[in-house]
């Protein structure tokens, strides 16, 4: 049975870069602290528990994919690209709700860090890739999708996107992660 993902479509593909169209979709996400490992693993037990039921109807959600981290760096110019090698020890952690559900329908979290948020239709620039995640490996996709969008003439908007879609129990080798960038055309 396939795990739910976001529904988007592909606008150009080149290797592992990909330009998406994504739906608008909900999310649950919470603000954590650390550094992107901690973040990670302390933002998806809070969004984890929400989902199998620690919310005030005690209602279970299907689980979908990916878990999103994103370094939340208040300091950055709003609209500058933060890339999640920036020292960042605050972070967003992000599931994409079913789509079952609208932010109406969803049941209320009983933990105050979890927010409900809808996210209007948005067009990301991706690159795809396998193996472990480690910091440098992270740091390295971001900067070869930076160098893509250059050459595509596209500006990265906010923040960088981690999007892990594995447990941490799948052999690296069939892991998949990525990188997301919200973009604009580069002004001429």
């Amino acid at each position: 049975m396939a795990i739910e993902e976001p529904k988007y479509s592909v606008l150009e593909q080149s290797g592992p870069f990909e330009l998406r169209a994504y739906e608008p979709k909900i999310i649950a996400e919470v603000r954590v602290k650390g550094d992107m490992s901690e973040a990670s693993s302390a933002g998806f037990r809070l969004i984890a528990a929400y989902i199998f039921g620690k919310n005030q109807s005690k209602e279970k959600i299907e689980m979908t994919i990916p878990v999103i981290v994103e370094p939340k760096n208040e300091s950055a110019a709003m609209g500058s690209p933060v890339l999640i090698n920036e020292g960042t020890n605050e972070w967003l952690v992000a599931f994409v709700m079913p789509s079952s559900f609208e932010l109406s329908t969803l049941p209320t979290p009983v933990d105050e860090q979890v927010q409900l948020k809808k996210i209007p239709a948005e067009n990301k620039a991706v690159i795809t890739f396998s193996g472990f995640s480690t910091y440098s490996k992270v740091e390295t996709k971001t900067n070869e999708l930076k160098d893509w969008m250059a050459e595509k003439r596209l500006m990265p908007i906010g923040p960088a996107q981690f999007a892990r879609y594995n447990p941490p129990w799948t052999p690296p080798f069939l892991r998949r992660s990525e990188i997301m960038f919200d973009y604009r055309p580069e002004s001429k």
